[in-house]
């Protein structure tokens, strides 16, 4: 039975404020909050939270025939929770059915990946946390930052815990292949790739609504028939795309709400099931490998990382923000480690890119910046003041081997000290023990007191039985003498 794996993508970066040279040492903070704000909140009411309404009624509508998975990055969790609560709401409610899954990722929508694999681990390990806090999910299946993969990763994704990892069905990489089965990691074979079919997908999010296209206008019932005639060996068509994809990029009067909402129905008419990216590792099993020497990623024609390491710019700018990673991993000062995740996110780079014609389009159309020069000036002053404020805590004179050396010795003579002071306050504790026993064993002052009083009238009154009793004979003598003769 074919089956179709839908997930939906949500990003949205900290936009940088315009940050003058001037203002390096002197503004700490980054971020155009007026601009984060309305563009969130534009982009929720229009897209997200109209789309999640769509799902939750899919769900319903079909008995839970109906199920997708969903990938949300941190930053716009952070930035949600911020300016629109309530589409939190509706994402709980999309976790609640048990038919939504949410995916892994990288918690800032970094390209750690790409050069440091302790903060990819960190970040990933980070956005897990979140998921759990807020879903109640544990992810199995990882969703890297613009599904960028290479062998290279396969180990390290799957000694992470992931049975999957969802990519790009790249040409230059499948060959005469189909992207419509589960493949096998061709460095650790334990590891499930299901790839994104770039057709199918790209055919709802760039070409639905426009009226040069030779299938114009798409209908559900047209699109699921596209899907029932592949090969009837074809396991599972991966439809991957962004979720604002409903709304924002695809306007609501093109029809793009009812389109997705028919889906389910004439899905079911032709004998085509829903399964979630868990589901599809679970079930299938894997035709052959594939190997991916070089890393490739769903952006741009190239369909490789070039859309944000293209330039020298871009690659000058990415090496400065990484050469300072281990430093803040270290730190524990929390306003520079948030800064860290918002400066990581891979936007700040796509909006240097210097590429033309199609693919510069796509990039000047996302970029809040009037050149990539601009964009490139901007994030280095900001990235030079949050370097300014990681060398106070970590001189950057220092090697890494020996700031690591150093820190090892400051944490071991603080658990020393920590363990020391546990002792003395026992100590103290005993020692207070030890003279409250004293004290209660003592007798009391007042009671010494009466006790002498008590005493000191039995020793008067012995005195004076023994002045009586000195008397009584010395009157005996006297009453003799004083006897007058008898005649």
């Amino acid at each position: 039975m074919k089956a179709i794996c839908f997930y939906f993508q949500i990003h949205q970066p900290f936009r940088l404020k315009r940050y003058r040279f001037f203002d390096i040492g002197n503004d700490h903070y980054y971020y155009d909050d007026f601009a984060n704000d309305d563009i969130v909140t534009r982009i929720a009411h229009n897209s997200y939270i109209p789309a999640a309404e769509s799902l939750l009624h899919m769900i319903e509508q079909s008995e839970g025939r109906f199920r997708c998975a969903i990938s949300v990055t941190g930053v716009a969790l952070e930035q949600f929770e911020q300016y629109v609560p309530e589409f939190i709401d509706i994402l709980k409610k999309l976790a609640a059915t048990g038919k939504v899954e949410f995916l892994a990722e990288t918690y800032a929508h970094s390209l750690a990946s790409l050069t440091d694999p302790d903060e990819f681990a960190e970040q990933v390990k980070l956005h897990d946390e979140k998921i759990r806090l807020l879903f109640g999910q544990t992810p199995t299946v990882l969703r890297n930052t613009e599904l960028i993969y290479c062998d290279e990763l396969a180990p390290q994704i799957y000694s992470m815990g992931y049975k999957g990892v969802i990519t790009e069905g790249a040409k230059h990489i499948l060959g005469w292949k189909s992207p419509n089965y589960v493949y096998s990691a061709a460095d650790c074979p334990a590891l499930k790739l299901l790839l994104k079919n770039s057709k199918l997908s790209d055919d709802i999010s760039f070409r639905f609504s426009n009226p040069e296209w030779d299938a114009y206008p798409l209908t559900a019932d047209k699109y699921i028939d596209w899907i029932a005639s592949t090969p009837p060996e074809e396991q599972i068509v991966n439809l991957f795309m962004n979720l604002e994809t409903f709304g924002e990029l695809q306007h609501r009067d093109s029809g793009i709400f009812q389109f997705l909402e028919a889906l389910p129905r004439f899905a079911a008419e032709r004998g085509i099931e829903f399964i979630t990216p868990s589901e599809a590792v679970a079930k299938l099993k894997p035709v052959g490998e594939l190997s991916v020497m070089h890393p490739i990623s769903w952006a741009d024609e190239a369909r490789d990382t070039s859309a944000w390491l293209g330039n020298k710019l871009q690659r000058e700018a990415f090496d400065k923000l990484y050469s300072v990673s281990e430093r803040v991993r270290l730190c524990d000062d929390r306003r520079l480690k948030q800064d860290w995740n918002y400066l990581q996110a891979s936007d700040h780079f796509f909006y240097m890119s210097t590429k033309h014609m199609a693919d510069g389009d796509v990039h000047s159309h996302f970029s809040p910046y009037e050149t990539p020069f601009q964009a490139f000036t901007n994030y280095m002053n900001v990235l030079a003041d949050f370097i300014v404020r990681v060398e106070e805590q970590y001189p950057l004179s220092i090697e890494n081997e020996e700031l690591n050396s150093l820190l090892t010795t400051i944490r071991n003579q603080a658990r020393e000290i920590e363990t020391l002071n546990k002792e003395v306050n026992s100590m103290r504790q005993n020692i207070e023990h030890y003279n409250e026993e004293h004290r209660l064993r003592e007798p009391k002052p007042e009671a010494t007191e009466e006790v002498k009083e008590k005493k000191a009238p039995a020793k008067k009154a012995s005195k004076k039985a023994a002045a009586t009793a000195e008397e009584k004979p010395k009157r005996a003598r006297k009453t003799k003498k004083e006897e007058p003769a008898k005649e």
